[in-house]
């Protein structure tokens, strides 16, 4: 095997590990919530990463903070509809509704360079909202609020990745990241404050606050973004979407978590819908954004 194939195996690897590591945090915030108020449990975690990220390429440059601090706010929004709505839903729900931000990336970004988005996208999106109503809709079709909630963080997390679309190729990833991560950490402080009272996390909740802090923010983002500069931004994004599969995975393996046949049905819908979405309707500006984004 030649050198370039072994490192495009390596990348695959790297970029499956993260995605793993991306999906169980949602089994692992599911079970530290309960212990942690969920800002909070964002505020710490995120400064955690922010730390690491810091120490590895501090950011220098005003403009790196000022666009920085802008990607920081919707990645706040997104994890915080995430993290709140996870003491309202399943983990399992939560991993499928969040893959849902592939879907509405296109829809964003055509909204923003006011064109008509691509008949696949549109095709997708009504896939994805199908699948959406047969995973969560229960009786009275009212969707549970912890479910709305994540889907708020879908779209958060798109207008993150439009955001970056725009403005990531300006900077260095890592420090860029970096500054993301603490706005998203002070923010999630401060609201935490605010909303929460003042919170100090016990001994026994460092260590899911470290696993997703250093292994996730940190180590994953940087594995990520390591594989996309071996494989490009199209395989990355198509293999992180391995997410919710890991996600739904761990919610049934460690939390006994089960969907209906109703629910599988509508899971595959939402999974069909995001494959559909990423090889017929993205275009590669968001794809690349979509790589180096730190909100998975």
């Amino acid at each position: 095997m030649n050198p370039s194939a072994r490192a495009d195996r390596g990348a695959l690897g790297a970029l499956v590990a993260a995605a793993f590591l991306f999906g169980i945090t949602f089994v692992v915030i599911k079970d530290a919530v309960r212990d942690v108020p969920p800002l909070s449990f964002v505020g710490w975690r995120f400064l955690v990463g922010a730390i690491a990220l810091m120490v590895l390429a501090f950011p220098r440059t005003a403009a790196v903070w000022r666009d920085g601090a802008i990607g920081g706010m919707w990645l706040f929004a997104g994890f915080a509809f995430q993290t709140v709505g996870l003491t309202e839903t399943d983990a399992t729900n939560s991993a499928l509704i969040t893959g849902l931000y592939v879907v509405f990336t296109p829809l964003l970004a055509a909204v923003w360079s006011r064109r008509m988005p691509s008949p696949w996208v549109v095709v997708g999106t009504v896939l994805g909202f199908i699948g959406l109503a047969l995973l969560t809709i229960t009786d009275g079709f009212a969707l549970k609020s912890g479910d709305l909630l994540t889907l708020a963080c879908a779209a958060s997390f798109a207008a993150h990745i439009v955001f970056l679309s725009k403005s990531a190729t300006r900077h260095p990833v890592i420090p860029f990241t970096a500054v993301q991560l603490g706005v998203t950490a002070a923010l999630g402080l401060v609201a935490s404050l605010l909303l929460e009272g003042p919170v100090i996390p016990a001994r026994s909740q460092w260590a899911a606050i470290a696993l997703t802090g250093l292994g996730v923010s940190a180590g994953a983002f940087i594995l990520q973004v390591w594989a996309q500069t071996r494989i490009g931004p199209g395989m990355t994004a198509m293999v992180l979407t391995l997410e919710p599969v890991f996600g739904v995975a761990a919610g049934a393996i460690v939390l006994a978590e089960r969907l209906s046949i109703r629910g599988w049905i509508g899971a595959l819908l939402i999974f069909g819908a995001i494959q559909l979405v990423l090889k017929k309707g993205a275009d590669p500006v968001s794809l690349e954004a979509e790589a180096l984004s730190a909100g998975h």
